[in-house]
């Protein structure tokens, strides 16, 4: 083991960086969390989108921050796939639009229709090509190496999952909206987008300014006491 000022030290033959904790006092740790709460709370998932151009660089920001999520053994096992071409947005509306259909009317019971009447939702998906930005995260589930030969990643779901949440958390803090839209099977992505093998798609999100007005469900949400348990 080697250090250069104790900045960084070399393990098992990589190097490790000193890290630069962030340290607040006890008041200001419950104040920052109780605004960061208050914050996130405010965030919903909104059907209805203004066409309003939203710039690239804020959309690089956002996945490049969904990109600092752990994940397995670190192989960032994620590709995010970034639309706004008018023609390939419509082809997405068609495909997705076609799955719902046959979920709505073939696939879903009723008490699945009935826990989404409170949300508003049908298989009309007009977001796909109003939104200006579609985000479709897709999960690498193994990696080729330059002779062919392949191995797998690890935790992929996880690691894609937690990626995809810090996504969302970025959307919202840059004062834009998203909705989490799973059209299932989504092979037709894969096609649309003409992803490698080695790729699933795992989440679609459309990403932009509400609508003006927009209206959203009065949901509620869990309180804490239902949502975790304390071991003291």
């Amino acid at each position: 083991m080697t250090n250069k000022a104790q900045d960084e030290i070399i393990i098992n033959g990589f190097k490790h960086l000193k890290y630069d904790a962030v340290e607040f006092s006890e008041n200001e740790m419950l104040e920052r969390a109780e605004k960061f709460y208050h914050f996130m709370d405010k965030r919903r998932s909104i059907r209805e989108f203004s066409n309003k151009d939203v710039p690239r660089s804020v959309i690089e920001n956002i996945l490049k921050t969904a990109s600092t999520a752990p994940s397995g053994a670190h192989k960032q096992p994620w590709t995010f796939c970034v639309i706004s071409n008018k023609e390939l947005k419509r082809k997405i509306r068609v495909a997705a639009e076609a799955e719902e259909k046959e979920t709505y009317e073939n696939r879903m019971v009723d008490r699945w229709k009935n826990d989404l009447a409170a949300m508003a939702t049908d298989m009309h998906k007009p977001f796909l090509e109003i939104a200006p930005w579609i985000i479709v995260a897709f999960k690498r589930a193994y990696e080729y190496e330059s002779d062919g030969t392949k191995h797998n990643n690890y935790y992929v779901n996880e690691s894609v999952g937690l990626a995809c949440g810090m996504l969302i958390t970025a959307i919202h803090n840059a004062g834009l909206v998203t909705l989490t839209h799973t059209p299932s099977p989504m092979k037709f992505l894969t096609k649309i987008l003409k992803r490698p093998d080695n790729e699933r798609a795992f989440l679609l999100l459309p990403v932009g300014y509400p609508k003006d007005p927009v209206y959203v469900p009065d949901l509620k949400r869990k309180p804490l006491k239902d949502i975790s348990v304390f071991y003291d």
